[in-house]
């Protein structure tokens, strides 16, 4: 990029930034002597007369990041699997699934903690469009961040389908429609809300799904043992009968290696975007390198044990094909109906305990929309930054509110409405399938920015001042890129061999569309040449002085903590 004072000389009154293809006109006059030696670019396009605001605390961030990861996958989705891939299908998949999030969640952690944006700026350096568009090329942060914005759109309106399909347990006697305007607006509004605000009733939320999920653990451990109403003790009995396989595709070695294949598959669904929700707080969190570096080693491993573990519950205290089950499933019927927890627990003779967890179900889905929703917004907020949505997206209020975002993601959000006269399974199926491949395209690009990421911070001799430095790198990158990759091709594989066109586009659509928003912005831009930026050019410092002196500031002033229930606090924290 020419120096500012180069500019000046050649009597040039524009320039074009060639990784986003924008044009600025310059205003070289008001440009301090900083600038011109640095030879920095006029500043991206203000977000109005007000910022982002750093109201994240550290418990803020780690439990928006397991909440809302936490939802409707976990509860109600894992029965779906159960039946299709047998008890056994289910564990595995769900321990395969936390072997691929762990080096996505610290590759994401690692390029986030170095630079994490600047709210000053309205700078969402955790945006995956803007760690694509900084490390690899603009073109293919286009195109990760409109697949963002669509699949979180999508995720707010499956989880307020799924919500409305909670209530029915109880009542059909007020409209489904009625309960989706219910949970939607609720929604919209703590997005209206400051940042605080909205990061403290998320955190109510997630609180109350944890201990559903340790509840729920701990009755299982019950009835293994025997400990339930009945006193029937369960131990492994369905695995051995009707047994831990489905063979739901074919016998022997090849079902099993299926009912794994179709397990990971719709694990997915339960996996996806909990990362990227941990980095997107990043600019409004306070202390943001300390606090994003924490919850990105603390979710993971919380995600790991309540995933898993959970699972495993479920293919315990449920048989495969339980009447209760299958009737739920062909029916379509939504909540603790086709839940396999509470059917094991109604089948222990616990009555009550049943009605608890479908509203924890039903805050689950609640809270995972609201943090869906908050995405949707500051993904917004970073396309409109990097000049690839409309400007008007780039507004923000007095109180930190992407407005324009919220209005926008709530317009589209009203897909959840066609819930109305579909049934609820065929919906939420169709969303799932959809933006499971959404998330997984989204965890290959930011492995992509990751590698060129590394290479860059070596060329420039900064890996020692990585504050967050993770473990097996870049080889665990590579790992989790190939077999996403994998999955992302094969993941319609039950079309072809009971061939069912509405399965295959479900299952595929999301890559050519992913295709034509990369290579549509490459022709738009006429960057043929250019598929990604020269490591030379990467670039790696800016912003870095500032926010090395915030930490060093922050540091200073810490205290320590002085007893042991200090020390807990900041174990959990």
């Amino acid at each position: 990029m020419s120096n500012l004072q180069d500019l000046k000389d050649a009597g040039e009154t524009s320039v074009v930034d060639k990784q986003t293809g924008q044009v600025y006109e310059l205003d070289l006059t008001s440009y301090s002597n900083d600038s011109e030696k640095n030879g920095s670019l006029p500043n991206k396009p203000q977000s109005g007369d007000h910022n982002l605001k750093k109201g994240l605390k550290s418990a803020h961030i780690q439990l928006i990041a397991i909440g809302g990861c936490i939802g409707t996958g976990l509860f109600v989705g894992t029965s779906s699997t159960l039946y299709k891939c047998g008890p056994a299908g289910l564990f595995i998949s769900y321990c395969i699934m936390s072997t691929i999030i762990y080096p996505v969640m610290n590759a994401l952690a690692e390029m986030v903690c170095f630079l994490p944006g600047l709210p000053d700026e309205n700078e969402t350096g955790g945006s995956i469009s803007t760690l694509c568009t900084r490390y690899v090329d603009s073109s293919l942060g286009f195109a990760v961040g409109w697949n963002y914005v669509y699949c979180y759109v999508i995720l707010v309106a499956a989880e307020c389908t799924a919500a409305s399909g909670v209530v029915t347990y109880w009542t059909t006697a007020v409209p489904k429609a009625a309960w989706i305007t219910i949970f939607l607006g609720i929604i919209v509004v703590l997005n209206c809300t400051a940042v605080e605000f909205y990061g403290t009733s998320e955190a109510i939320f997630c609180s109350l799904k944890i201990f559903c999920i340790l509840g729920i653990i701990i009755v299982s451990i019950v009835l293994f043992f025997g400990g339930g109403p009945n006193h029937d003790r369960l131990g492994f009995r369905f695995w051995k009968d009707p047994g831990a396989w489905a063979y739901h595709l074919a016998d022997g070695g090849a079902g099993r290696l299926s009912d794994i294949i179709t397990g990971v598959i719709r694990a997915g669904f339960a996996f996806i975007l909990g990362p990227e929700l941990v980095v997107l707080t990043s600019t409004e969190a306070q202390d943001s390198r300390r606090n994003i570096e924490k919850a990105a080693r603390r979710f993971v491993w919380r995600l790991i044990f309540f995933y898993c573990v959970s699972s495993l519950c479920a293919g315990v205290i449920v048989s495969r094909n339980d009447p209760v089950l299958l009737n739920a499933l062909s029916q379509g019927k939504p909540g603790a109906g086709s839940s396999p927890f509470v059917i094991g627990i109604q089948n222990a003779g616990i009555k009550v305990l049943p009605h608890i967890i479908n509203v924890c179900i039903l805050s689950s889905a609640w809270s995972s929309g609201n943090s869906f929703m908050y995405a949707t917004t500051r993904s917004l907020l970073s396309l409109s930054q990097e000049g690839y949505a409309p400007k008007i997206f780039n507004r923000v209020n007095r109180w930190g509110v992407p407005y324009t975002g919220v209005a926008f993601a709530t317009a589209f959000s009203c897909l959840a409405y066609l819930n109305v006269s579909s049934s609820t399974a065929d919906v939420f199926n169709w969303f799932s399938n959809i933006s499971t491949i959404s998330g997984f395209l989204g965890w290959i690009c930011s492995g992509v920015a990751y590698l060129r990421f590394r290479k860059a911070v070596f060329f420039n001799n900064l890996y020692d001042r990585l504050p967050f430095k993770t473990p097996f790198q870049p080889y665990f990158t590579w790992f989790y890129i190939i077999l996403i990759a994998i999955i992302c091709l094969i993941n319609g594989y039950e079309s072809f061999v009971h061939w069912n066109y509405k399965d295959f586009i479900a299952a595929y659509i999301t890559l050519p569309l992913f295709l034509i928003l990369w290579l549509g912005h490459k022709a738009y831009t006429r960057t043929w040449s250019q598929w990604m930026i020269s490591v030379s050019e990467i670039d790696v410092t800016t912003g870095l002085r500032e926010i090395e002196e915030e930490t060093k500031e922050l540091n200073a002033r810490r205290i320590p903590p002085r007893n042991l229930w200090e020390k807990i606090l900041e174990w959990l924290f």
